[in-house]
């Protein structure tokens, strides 16, 4: 008996490359992939949005607007598909209404036809403005529910947010199982369910791999009537990713199933990802099995893998069992939330200071706090009395309330000062407004390559190295910037007046470098080599008074909200550290003047250095 037909939309250039490899593949790796993958017959393609969006600014230094017009030049035949964070855009804060508006419109324009727009909290306010504008501009809407687990996530929940998201005019309800909780049972529950209230539109099913629950998942709730399917091609499917779509195909077929995907040509596919998923074997760094444990941490694959990168950062990766099992409490004390971006970020960070001060909630981060007072939407469950007091104090929250409703718009006010950072066009400046010191930094990278004073290889040209063959390679790691790199020395060239040239393999890049003559310093009694004419600065001291400020956490300053010779008070929000993608707000512990500040926006600090020093005020006294 011939069955319903299934559409299928792989996800292996979006959510494949996150789960698996920390978002960290580049675009020129991805193209004959997706060439192959257009010629399926798959409903559509998901290729961005997501984490991919920062990723491409913040480490591969590409430009995520260029991404997306190669695939559409690359994709003629197939819809191409991305993930919208709601009101979050695809940043980390809810954005003002005007830049929703314009981004939206800008990834319409350059590609995209399909937009799955979901919310942390399923807070259908926080897609009312992303969906209304996807819809009047033609594209086609999937209205997300982002599934978890708790006392208060039940059928009758999820039945309740997608009468929301109906009433709102989207196209298609999509179950986001991002964790890969989504047992059979509960699939075939709630997709019966949908389709009981709501019969005339499509079920769409995006379940990870996690605790090998999605193959059935996806199973039963086709059984039940889900019409669409994500998968990833077989070389960038299974552990926290995806069922593998070949593997899929074929069941479902056996089953009676119409499923209208070339599986030779997708196959195909996973041959030429299978190959590019060895160049970045840095990044493929989980277990090899099922983690049956997501069930009771229920965190999702993209989290875990960026997790252990951002632990080795730091590095504590023996802290990850503990930072798992705080990120349950904290999850816990926050009202349930799904371990979704933006909330995975906030749990996790959350999670990992409470660890790393040995005191929770000693140190909280900005977005913490907002998450608390109800900027981000309304908790599924109401948060603990306790923390919302630490966290708050006398402030109240602000759950009955559109969080953007309080947001001024942006985009006009910030063009200008995009533009003098480096933005060219409309899309550079939705990119400075969304991540302004990492979009700043690529503009500036991107006029250095243009000048060509820092030339990219292109891939092609890796292979082949202009090395002495007689000089044997030199590999070691470096850490720059919180980023480690593996570095091979390949030859040496010529000496310039600048001094020698030397060629290196950077995570497998090739390129030119010139070593300067160096010189030594001493500083503080100890000896050290430094290039020819450049300055040297001394190590922050360490901390010695009360008044002395330091990081909580090894991260980029983003900005410093005082300046020397300011009184401040016991609270006052000093400067701003980012780490871990989450801003850390840093607080005065005195009441005091600003006596000193050691460092500048943009650079790196560590934990146990003094950063800012303020002078405390005696009691009965005022500082002049």
């Amino acid at each position: 008996m011939q069955r319903s037909k299934i559409e299928v939309t792989d996800i292996s250039l979006r959510d494949g490359i996150q789960s698996l490899l920390a978002t960290r593949v580049r675009t020129e790796d991805m193209l004959p992939a997706i060439e192959v993958l257009d010629k399926c017959g798959f409903w559509s393609l998901e290729v961005w949005g997501g984490a991919t969006f920062d990723v491409c600014l913040r480490f591969l230094k590409e430009d995520p607007w260029e991404r997306l017009k190669k695939f559409k030049d690359a994709a003629k035949n197939t819809k191409l598909e991305m993930l919208l964070r709601g009101q979050n855009v695809v940043g980390y804060r809810h954005y003002p209404d005007d830049v929703v508006e314009a981004f939206v419109k800008k990834a319409y324009d350059n590609g995209i036809e399909v937009f799955r727009i979901f919310d942390a909290l399923n807070d259908t306010r926080n897609m009312r403005k992303s969906i209304e504008v996807a819809k009047s501009i033609g594209a086609i809407v999937k209205g997300v529910l982002s599934y978890t687990i708790s006392p208060v996530h039940t059928v009758e929940y999820y039945v309740s947010v997608a009468r929301e998201l109906v009433d709102m005019g989207i196209d298609i309800i999509s179950i986001k199982d991002q964790a890969g909780l989504l047992s059979p049972k509960v699939s075939y529950d709630l997709v019966s369910a949908l389709k009981s209230e709501f019969p005339d539109y499509p079920i769409h099913l995006h379940t990870q791999t996690t605790a090998d629950l999605a193959e059935m998942a996806q199973l039963k709730g086709i059984e039940a009537g889900a019409t669409i399917i994500d998968t990833a091609c077989y070389s960038l499917s299974e552990q926290t990713s995806h069922p593998p779509g070949e593997t899929m195909i074929y069941v479902l077929r056996e089953f009676g199933y119409e499923v209208n995907v070339d599986s030779n040509l997708y196959k195909k596919a996973g041959d030429i990802l299978k190959e590019v998923r060895k160049r970045y074997k840095k990044f493929d760094v989980l277990p090899p099995y099922p983690d049956v444990e997501v069930l009771i941490h229920q965190i999702p694959g993209g989290m875990i893998s960026n997790f252990i990168s951002q632990l080795r950062e730091q590095n504590l990766e023996d802290k990850l069992e503990e930072v798992m099992k705080e990120v349950i409490l904290v999850r816990e004390d926050l009202g349930y939330p799904p371990l979704v971006t933006p909330t995975s970020q906030i749990v996790g960070t959350q999670a990992f200071l409470n660890v790393l001060h040995g005191e929770r909630y000693k140190v909280v981060t900005k977005e913490t706090k907002d998450y608390v007072k109800g900027l981000y939407g309304k908790p599924p469950a109401p948060v603990k009395e306790e923390i919302l007091k630490k966290v708050l104090g006398d402030e109240e929250p602000i759950y009955d309330q559109r969080p953007a409703d309080l947001l001024e718009p942006e985009l006009d006010k910030i063009r200008e000062e995009a533009q003098e950072a480096g933005a060219r066009n409309e899309e550079d400046v939705l990119s400075y407004v969304l991540f302004p010191m990492v979009a700043k930094e690529f503009f500036e990278r991107r006029e250095k390559v243009e000048l060509g004073e820092e030339p990219p290889i292109p891939i092609e040209e890796m292979e082949e190295s202009p090395c002495d063959d007689k000089k044997a390679p030199v590999e070691f790691n470096v850490t720059v910037h919180g980023e480690q790199y593996h570095v091979q020395i390949a030859g040496m060239g010529e000496e310039t007046p600048q001094g020698k040239t030397f060629f290196i393999r950077l995570d497998d890049q090739l390129a030119e470098v010139v070593l300067q003559p160096v010189r030594e310093v001493e500083v503080g009694g100890v000896s050290y080599e430094v290039p020819e004419g450049s300055p040297v600065s001394p190590k922050r001291p360490k901390p010695r008074d009360i008044g002395d400020i330091t990081a909580p956490v090894s991260g980029k300053v983003v900005n410093i909200k005082v300046s020397r010779g300011q009184e401040v008070k016991e609270g006052d929000v000093i400067l701003v550290i980012e780490a871990m993608k989450m801003e850390n707000e840093i607080h005065s512990p005195v009441d005091g003047v600003v006596e000193d500040i050691l460092v500048k926006v943009g650079e790196i600090v560590n934990p146990d250095e003094v950063i800012m020093r303020i002078r405390p005020r005696r009691k009965g006294r005022k500082s002049k």
